[in-house]
């Protein structure tokens, strides 16, 4: 039988420690709080039950910043998705302690979840926050933001919406700047690199880089 050939995916999936917690997390809340990967587009409006503006955010980590934005502004719904088993469970005990009603978790590839479940002209917004930078030279192919990937994800945002990007890596913040220049759609809100908003919580990983001296790059388009 052929070998049907795999697309290139958003990330690689690496072995982590799934604390007692976290597994248990994923076991009781990922049937409440989670969204199945499907092959058709959802209805985000009957998902949160409501129609309000929507946050698409990819690659949430631990989801300790995912959680704060989404506790902090109750008018909006935020789509998260992530694939390590850790950050998944972590975030639900997250949702599930500060009882957030607007906040739901995909454990999927973002590109595929993007290609087939968000319908174009969907999102108010989306937030990549601190994607794995691939450091070496002959890695940056696996970078997730590339010009296909931010073709897609300009083609599922609505007019008006905010790509807002962020990285602790100052060559991927570059090429991150030049690939959304290249975007017809998207315009720089900023010129450059933009100042951290107030709607971006620092992380405590991103403090202690702050105080040894690293430096934090914010890259903000809108979607014309």
């Amino acid at each position: 039988m052929e070998r049907q050939h795999r697309g290139i995916r958003s990330f690689v999936l690496r072995q982590g420690r799934v604390s007692a917690a976290q597994r248990r997390a994923v076991d009781e809340l990922l049937p409440v709080f989670g969204v199945s990967f499907q092959s058709a587009p959802i209805d985000l409006d009957r998902l949160f039950g409501r129609s309000a503006p929507k946050i698409l955010e990819i690659g949430f980590g631990m989801g300790e910043t995912t959680a704060a934005i989404a506790h902090a502004h109750p008018e909006f719904d935020f789509l998260g998705i992530e694939v390590h088993t850790p950050g998944v469970g972590a975030l639900l005990k997250r949702i599930d302690a500060l009882k957030l009603s607007n906040l739901r978790v995909i454990q999927h590839d973002a590109v595929e979840v993007l290609q087939k479940m968000i319908a174009p002209q969907t999102l108010d917004g989306v937030h990549v926050f601190f994607p794995d930078p691939w450091p070496k030279k002959r890695h940056h192919k696996r970078r997730l933001v590339q010009a296909p990937f931010v073709t897609l994800l300009a083609s599922r945002m609505k007019s008006g919406a905010i790509l807002h990007l962020a990285t602790d890596w100052e060559d991927y913040a570059l090429q991150m700047l030049e690939t959304l220049r290249g975007e017809a759609v998207l315009r720089n809100t900023a010129g450059g690199f933009a100042e951290r908003p107030d709607s971006r919580p620092q992380t405590r990983f991103e403090a202690r880089g702050a105080r040894l001296g690293h430096g934090v790059w914010d890259v903000i388009f809108r979607k014309i």
